[in-house]
Order: structure tokens, then C-alpha cells, then sequence
């Protein structure tokens, strides 16, 4: 007879992501990014006290993939609809999902307002560069001499500005509790932005104050390349120009390693 092996799984489905097909486009890394936000509400143990608020933008149909309570917002106000959800019902834990176009542009104001006042919430915030879901134009954090449907000769500063470096805009503020760029172009990557979102998550839960993580992701559709090539152009273009690092660490967080 043969002998019976045991088998142990290392790597399964996060209990707080559903198990169906997302929307996203090959290459992209939303998939990636939701992924962790998951398994860090698994391992805090939070899908069944969390509410989600999705914004307008490429992950408008967040709601259709983790399992917690999802609210959608209009475009811009996800924080402003978590600061209304928190201060009612403190006892949740609160997140954001945002894309660049959505949180830097029509939404800078409803940010910079809750990184202010230091609101107890946390924003998980998606930046690849250009509005994905509406066509392609350029958005407020477009890298100078980039093409995207609005700026078919590259972005010029001189007509268009420059770009908005979120993080480093909100770092000058006394709010914030914990502030992150991350990105996951590769595993190593991957690992870093999962610590930058479980101390974010963290920050919120000792009741710190504000927390947003900035994740640098591609989109291969409307940056008009191979998934492979726009991981090695983030790397190339984007990490030079928005600097991998952690910005504010409030007390008691340590720090990323």
C-alpha cells in the first residue's frame, strides 16, 4: 500500500475576495493590488466590520469582488463618504479604492480636507498615470513628455503644468498617520506594498488618523504596450519621477523594511 503524504495549501483565495473573474484588462495590476488589501483584512480579521467605498474610475465594480460592505461614490468624494461613515459608525473599519484620475483631480480637495483633519480612515490609491476607464487623456499625474490621448505630443508643463506628487503634497500636512508609495512590478515589490497596506490598515485600527497608500501600477491598454513592457517602463519612468518610499510613520508603526 502506499504511504499517505500529507499536503498543507500555501497559497489559496483570500477569504475577503470573491471568487469570480475581474474586468481588468491584461497586465493590469488592480488584480494584484485588491488581492493584498484582501489578505490583509483576512489577517486582521475584518471583512465581517469593513465598508468599502469605491470611486469612479477603472475599479467602479470593486464591489463585485470583495466580500465586505461596498458603497459607491460619486467621482472624487470616496473620502468624503468614508469620513461620513466613520464619524457615524466609528466601530467600522473604513477603506478607499482610488485611481489618480478620480483622488487627484476631482477629488484632490475631498484628500487634502480629510488628511487635514487627520480623518481615521484609510485610502488605498491606484496611480498608473493616465484615466483609464474614460479614454486615455491625461491626468493630474501624467509624467512630463507623456502621450495619452489629450497630450498626443507628450504632456508639456509648460501648457498642461506639472504632475501632482500626492504624497509628497500631503506630507506637508499634521494629519496624516501613515503615508506610502509602493508599487508591485515584481515579488519583491508585491511583498513591500502588502507591509505598506497591513500598516496603513494598522494605523487605522490604533486609531492614528489618516492613512493612504500610493501603489505605481500600470495600464497596458491605454499606455499602448505589452504587459511585460509597461511593468519595465513603470520602473523606468514612473519610480525615477515618484520615489519609492515611505513618507509619514506615525508613532507606533515601525519602519518598512
Amino acid at each position: 500500500m502506499k504511504a499517505e503524504t500529507e499536503t498543507s495549501v500555501v497559497f489559496e483565495r483570500p477569504r475577503t475576495l470573491e471568487p469570480v473573474r475581474m474586468h481588468y484588462c491584461p497586465g493590469c495590476t488592480h488584480g494584484i493590488v485588491h488581492r493584498l488589501v484582501a489578505e490583509v483584512m483576512d489577517e486582521f480579521g475584518l471583512a465581517e466590520r469593513a465598508v468599502g467605498i469605491a470611486s469612479v474610475g477603472c475599479a467602479v465594480f470593486a464591489y463585485n469582488y470583495f466580500t465586505c460592505d461596498m458603497i459607491e461614490a460619486s467621482h472624487g468624494r470616496a473620502a468624503a463618504v468614508a469620513t461620513g461613515v466613520k464619524r457615524v459608525r466609528p466601530d467600522l473599519f473604513v477603506f478607499t479604492y482610488q485611481g489618480d484620475g478620480d483622488l487627484a483631480s476631482i477629488g484632490i480637495a475631498e484628500t487634502i480636507h480629510a488628511a487635514a483633519r487627520g480623518e481615521n480612515i484609510s485610502i488605498i490609491f491606484i496611480n498608473n498615470a493616465v484615466y483609464g476607464m474614460t479614454g486615455g487623456q491625461m491626468a493630474p499625474t501624467t509624467l512630463p513628455g507623456m502621450k495619452t490621448t489629450t497630450t498626443p505630443h507628450g504632456r508639456d508643463p509648460k501648457v498642461a503644468g506639472n504632475p501632482i506628487r500626492v504624497c509628497e503634497l500631503l506630507s506637508s500636512l499634521e494629519g496624516p498617520a501613515y503615508l506610502a508609495r509602493v508599487t508591485v512590478t515584481n515579488p519583491r515589490l508585491v511583498r513591500e506594498a502588502k507591509r505598506a497596506v497591513r500598516k496603513a490598515f494598522e494605523a487605522q485600527l490604533k486609531g492614528l488618523g489618516f492613512s493612504l497608500v500610493e501603489v505605481l501600477s500600470t495600464c497596458p491598454t491605454r499606455w499602448g504596450m505589452p504587459p511585460q513592457e509597461a511593468l519595465s517602463w513603470l520602473d523606468d519612468n514612473m519610480v525615477p519621477y515618484y520615489p519609492l518610499k515611505e513618507f509619514v510613520v506615525g508613532e507606533g508603526l515601525s519602519e518598512l523594511k
